[in-house]
């Protein structure tokens, strides 16, 4: 695949994930606006009781107009980090691969953030190791409404998108509450690990982003 142009977010979508493995190039965007209720501050995990919301509180402009998403702050005030690695334990402490990668992914719920872009990169550099996608990126140097990259920023968007990767795989909550598509890519990893990578790279995408 050519070089994909792809957003940042809160651990990201297989979909977001599959785009990636499957690029040849990554462009991380760095310059765009932020939008309420998109995977830049939430993403999904498979619980007990079903798919779960693991959403970032952030400080919100005191008036109307857009908001840089560099610029972004998180609300602290709230111990979103705990309760969302209590969150993670639960759902996956009897997962396959959840011990095997829980030292790599915590000190990112226990370090102190106040950027949601930093806490995103940090998390971002972390999964992209544990995936094993060896594929360079860079981040972008200005936005571009009309890029000439595969523009997949679009995947963002929690509530519009119709269309998801087929990545298909065992979750430990699937007989309970039947398979979940499009979770979190730390469903993933701690289902199936070493096998992640694969999944992705070969799995069907979307016919329109």
């Amino acid at each position: 695949m050519e070089t994909v142009l792809a957003p940042l977010a809160y651990g990201g979508s297989l979909t977001l994930w599959a785009y990636l493995a499957q690029a040849k190039s990554i462009v991380v965007e760095k310059h765009d606006h932020y939008q309420k209720q998109t995977q830049r501050n939430r993403q999904y995990i498979h619980g007990a009781n079903g798919k779960l919301l693991l959403s970032i509180p952030i400080k919100h402009l005191g008036k109307e107009g857009y908001q840089h998403y560099k610029t972004v702050a998180i609300d602290n005030s709230f111990p979103w980090q705990a309760q969302h690695w209590k969150s993670l334990q639960t759902a996956y402490r009897s997962s396959p691969y959840f011990e095997f990668y829980e030292d790599a992914i915590y000190p990112s719920y226990q370090k102190n953030f106040t950027s949601l872009y930093e806490f995103n990169t940090s998390l971002f550099e972390v999964l992209k190791g544990l995936i094993g996608i060896e594929t360079p990126f860079l981040f972008s140097e200005k936005y571009n409404p009309h890029p000439q990259h595969l523009d997949v920023r679009s995947v963002l968007e929690v509530k519009k998108q119709s269309e998801v990767a087929a990545v298909t795989y065992t979750q430990v909550f699937e007989e309970k509450n039947g398979f979940i598509p499009n979770l979190s890519v730390l469903d993933l990893l701690f289902n199936v690990g070493p096998e992640s990578l694969g999944l992705l790279k070969h799995c069907p995408l979307p016919k329109k982003v």
